[in-house]
This record gives C-alpha cells, sequence and structure tokens, in this order.
C-alpha cells in the first residue's frame, strides 16, 4: 500500500476512534480526559496500536486501557461499518503518559519565564 493511502487510512481510523470512544459506556473510558496520542497500523492492516494518555496521569490511562480492551470487539465492529475496510485491523490499546509529561514540560517552562520576568524587574 502506497505511504500516502496509508497515512489516510491511518487518520481516519484515529478519527473514527476518536468518535467511537465517545460512544462507550465503560466508566473506565468515559469518566476520564482521555485522548489518542499515536495510531500506528502495520503495512498489511492486520493489527493497528491505539496509543492513549490521559490529562491525570499514567494510572488513569491504564485503568481506561483495561476497558477499552475490553470492549474491543465492538469498537472493532464499528470501526469495520464506519470505514468499509475489507479486514479490520486487530486493535491494540497503550497506555502512555505523553499528555501529563508535556502538561509538566508546559508547567516548567512557564516557572521559568516567570522566574525571568522576576529577575528583569
Amino acid at each position: 500500500m502506497p505511504s500516502h493511502r496509508m497515512g489516510r487510512t491511518t487518520e481516519d481510523i484515529r478519527r473514527e476512534l476518536t468518535a467511537i470512544f465517545r460512544e462507550l459506556k465503560d466508566p473506565r473510558v468515559t469518566c476520564t480526559l482521555l485522548s489518542i496520542v499515536r495510531v500506528e497500523v502495520t503495512s498489511d492492516l492486520s493489527y493497528c496500536t491505539v496509543y492513549v494518555s490521559d490529562m491525570e496521569g499514567l494510572p488513569r490511562a491504564k485503568r481506561a486501557v483495561e476497558g477499552l480492551k475490553s470492549a474491543s470487539g465492538f469498537i472493532r465492529r464499528e470501526l469495520g461499518e464506519r470505514l468499509h475496510l475489507r479486514h479490520v485491523p486487530a486493535l491494540l490499546f497503550k497506555a502512555t503518559d505523553s499528555i501529563e509529561y508535556s502538561a509538566h514540560i508546559s508547567k516548567v517552562l512557564n516557572d521559568l519565564e516567570e522566574k525571568d520576568d522576576h529577575h528583569a524587574e
């Protein structure tokens, strides 16, 4: 599959997964600020790894991944209906702390900026 088509397919999967996540009723997924960080699809479309992160940290993201794993059959079926793929990839969910990490980096940079402002005065 050409790379531009693979990129488009990956983005389509990401977009539809975001919509499907909103429809889930599992409290491990709905009661959290969950975000899809990255989607990686194998070249033969057999596996799709979805990296998710939570604003409240890695433990919450891991709990959400448990909920996503239990709903993976439903998610996969919905994905197949929405994208009309011949073969819907098996979904693998992985938790990451990238949102929490980026928020921490942003806070550190803001603190440094405030210190520089105080030294300038």
